[in-house]
C-alpha cells in the first residue's frame, strides 16, 4: 500500500510543455520571457497592477517589509500561528516581531487583538510601520474589518498570502490587500514552481524598487556597479514556465481540494468532538482555496504521547498507517527561537496546536485515498 502524502505537487503534460519550451528556448539562466509572462498572469489573477517573481515567498515578505519601513527600532505585529518564515522575514530587517494570537474558528489572526496590539505599542511610544496578517491554510483574514482600522492609524498591511492564492475575501483576491503581499510557490502549495514566490502590489514604484534590490541592486551601467546592498532573489525562467502551466490548472486543483474537504466533512461531521477548521455552521468557506484541510479534535483526551497532546496521538496513528499528517503550525511564541518576543495572547493558537491536525489534501488524491485516511482516523479515535 503506497504512502498518502499531505500535499504532493500535481503536475501534468500542461506543465511539461511549458518547461520543455523554456529548455528549448535557451533561456536557462536567470530571467527570460516566461518570468515576465508569469508575473503578468499572476497579477491579473489576483487583481493587482504589479507582480515580481522571486526565489521564495520569504524573499517577497522581506522586500515588502523593507518597503514598509520595517527596520531597527520598529515593531511589527504578526500572526503567531504561522510558519517560521513570516517572523524570520521581520527579523531580517532588524525590526522586532510582536506575536498576536488567533481566533479559534478558523485559526486566522484575531483582528481586534491585532489592532489592540498596534494601539498598545504606539501608546508606549513605539514605531509600528506595518502589520503582517497571515491567510492561514488558504483562508483570507477579515480585511473588511482590518483595512479601515489600520488605515485610520496610518499603519500599513503586508499580507502574507503565501498559502492563499485563489482564495478571496469580499470579492477581492488573496494577495490584493494592504500595501503589498507575498505568495509562495513552494512544492506543497496550492500551485508550485518547485520553489519560488511573488511580491504583489498596486504601487509600481514599490515593484520597481523591489526588482532592483532583488537583482543585487545592480546599477544600469555597462559594468557591475552597486551603490547599496542587494539580494539574489529573482526567479528563473524554467521555474516561471512551470508556474504558468500550474496557473492554467489552478481552478481545477482548487475544485479538487474542495471536493476532498467535502468528503472529509461528510464522514466526520457526525463524529462528536471533531470539527473542520474554518467550516462551522452557515460558514461554508466558499472563498477559501482549501489548500489544506485541518480538523480540530476537541472531544478527546490526549494519550501517552511525547508532548501529551491530542494532535500528537492522531498524527502518530496516521503516520503509522503510512499516511502523512501534521500538526498545525506550532505558534511562534512557543518556538524556542522566538519565545522571548513580545506577544498578545488569548490561548486560542495553543489550543489549536494541541488539538489540530492537518490531513492529506493534495489535488492528486483519489476518493479512495481520502476514505483510507478517514478510516484510519476513526479507528484511532474509537480507541481513545
Amino acid at each position: 500500500m503506497s504512502r498518502i502524502h499531505l500535499s504532493k505537487a500535481d503536475v501534468t503534460e500542461v506543465e511539461e510543455a511549458y518547461v520543455l519550451d523554456a529548455l528549448r528556448s535557451g533561456w536557462i539562466a536567470p530571467l527570460g520571457p516566461h518570468v515576465e509572462a508569469f508575473e503578468g498572469a499572476i497579477a491579473e489573477r489576483v487583481g493587482v497592477s504589479g507582480a515580481l517573481a522571486l526565489s521564495s515567498g520569504t524573499a517577497a515578505l522581506h522586500l515588502a517589509l523593507l518597503d514598509a519601513g520595517a527596520g531597527p527600532g520598529t515593531y511589527v505585529p504578526v500572526s503567531t500561528l504561522t510558519f517560521a518564515a513570516t517572523v524570520n522575514a521581520i527579523l531580517y530587517t532588524g525590526a522586532e516581531p510582536v506575536l498576536v494570537d488567533s481566533q479559534s474558528g478558523d485559526g486566522n489572526v484575531d483582528v481586534d487583538l491585532l489592532v489592540e496590539a498596534v494601539d498598545v505599542l504606539r501608546g508606549e511610544g513605539k514605531t509600528v510601520p506595518a502589520v503582517v496578517p497571515v491567510d492561514l491554510f488558504g483562508r483570507c483574514v477579515d480585511y473588511t474589518t482590518l483595512e479601515p482600522a489600520l488605515g485610520e492609524r496610518e499603519v500599513l498591511i503586508v499580507e502574507d498570502a503565501a498559502e492563499a492564492l485563489g482564495a478571496s475575501h469580499a470579492g477581492r483576491g488573496a494577495g490584493s490587500f494592504g500595501r503589498s503581499a507575498a505568495l509562495s510557490f513552494n512544492g506543497n502549495k496550492i500551485m508550485t514552481t518547485s520553489g519560488g514566490g511573488m511580491l504583489l502590489s498596486d504601487d509600481e514604484e514599490l515593484i520597481a524598487r523591489a526588482r532592483y534590490l532583488a537583482t543585487q541592486a545592480r546599477q544600469p551601467v555597462p559594468w557591475y556597479e552597486h551603490l547599496e546592498v542587494g539580494y539574489n532573489y529573482r526567479m528563473s525562467n524554467i521555474l516561471a514556465a512551470l508556474g504558468r502551466g500550474q496557473l492554467e490548472r489552478l481552478d481545477e486543483m482548487i475544485a479538487r481540494r474542495r471536493a476532498i474537504r467535502d468528503l472529509y466533512e461528510k464522514h466526520l461531521s457526525g463524529v462528536a468532538g471533531v470539527r473542520v477548521l474554518g467550516r462551522t455552521g452557515s460558514d461554508r468557506d466558499d472563498d477559501d482555496n482549501c489548500w489544506l484541510t485541518t480538523i480540530v479534535v476537541e472531544g478527546f483526551e490526549p494519550g501517552p504521547t511525547a508532548n501529551g497532546t491530542v494532535s500528537d496521538g492522531v498524527v502518530a496513528a496516521l503516520n503509522t498507517a503510512d499516511i502523512e499528517a501534521r500538526h498545525v503550525w506550532k505558534p511562534m511564541h512557543l518556538q524556542p527561537v522566538h519565545g522571548e518576543q513580545r506577544a498578545f495572547l488569548t490561548g486560542a493558537s495553543e489550543r489549536l496546536f494541541e488539538r489540530g491536525v492537518t490531513l492529506p489534501s493534495g489535488a492528486g488524491l483519489s476518493d479512495d485515498d481520502v476514505l483510507r485516511v478517514i478510516d484510519a482516523l476513526l479507528a484511532h479515535l474509537e480507541d481513545r
